[in-house]
């Protein structure tokens, strides 16, 4: 290895423990509802190319930056695998303490969102089907609405991002482990849930996850509808998406009656201003 080499991957050691002692707030924007992850650079075959059709679509800039992902990705599990053998090499020669520093920063990188950045890697293919019942997806779901809890959720004063990543990455593990169980769309919402709710700026991939609970179980008990239309047209301000799945939640979600009133109001009011804003023209 050059040097040039050597001052990239010192630079990418440095930025990882940089974002590994960093956090964030919780995004406070809209609260309509009470409302681990492990770094992974291979991309499962579920991981296929979205539907054409999706609303939202965040698209690769060049081939360019496919080479940075991918070299940043590389780097990420260099790290990781360098500070686990780091904090074994330690317990075993008996440095305690300094394997607890070094247990400390892996424990740390736990509460970390590590990203994919490319869209077609950070959500999976709108092609499952949630339609097995496998009893390790039912524990990991449980799992992840207990981290869920401890992190807070449906209770701001009590929230912790940690745990809330950490139950992300739960979920994650349950449809790519099971991509068939009866339990993906439920893993599904709830990860829309921790991205519009607990990590700041990630509309865009909570209204994915949304999309994919009632794509892989068109009958999901879920109110992902209602949670995708609130953020469209309060958060990413596309009232026509908005006002389309306004509609669905009439159709689909009946048995959640405060949000058919609301989504019945918020059709006629955007309605009115499409018929306002049509007549001025």
């Amino acid at each position: 290895m050059n040097i040039t080499q050597n001052k990239r991957v010192m630079f990418a050691l440095i930025a990882a423990t940089c974002v590994a002692m960093t956090g964030c707030n919780v995004d406070g924007v809209y609260r309509d509802r009470q409302s681990r992850t492990t770094p992974a650079i291979k991309i499962p075959n579920l991981l296929a190319p979205s539907n054409a059709h999706d609303a939202v679509d965040i698209s690769i800039a060049d081939a360019h930056e496919v080479d940075l992902v991918e070299e940043m990705a590389a780097h990420r599990a260099k790290y990781h695998e360098s500070l686990g053998r780091l904090h074994d090499y330690y317990k075993v020669q008996g440095y305690a303490e300094k394997a607890k520093w070094a247990a400390f920063e892996i424990d740390g990188l736990r509460s970390v969102k590590a990203f994919r950045f490319l869209m077609d890697a950070e959500i999976p293919s709108d092609q499952l089907k949630a339609d097995t019942s496998i009893a390790e997806a039912d524990a990991l779901l449980a799992k992840g609405l207990d981290l869920m809890k401890r992190g807070g959720h449906g209770v701001p004063g009590l929230f912790r991002r940690d745990y809330m990543v950490q139950a992300a990455g739960v979920f994650r593990e349950l449809i790519e482990t099971y991509p068939s169980s009866d339990q993906i769309d439920d893993a599904a919402f709830y990860c829309g849930e921790i991205h519009k709710e607990y990590l700041p700026d990630q509309e865009t991939l909570a209204v994915k996850w949304y999309e994919r609970a009632w794509a892989w179980n068109p009958e999901t008990p879920h109110p992902a509808r209602f949670q995708a239309a609130v953020v469209y047209d309060y958060r990413l301000h596309n009232r026509d998406l908005a006002l389309e799945l306004y509609q669905a939640v009439i159709a689909k979600e009946s048995a959640y009656e405060g949000n058919v009133r609301f989504a019945a109001r918020r059709i006629d009011e955007l309605t009115k201003k499409q018929l306002s804003a049509n007549a001025t023209r």
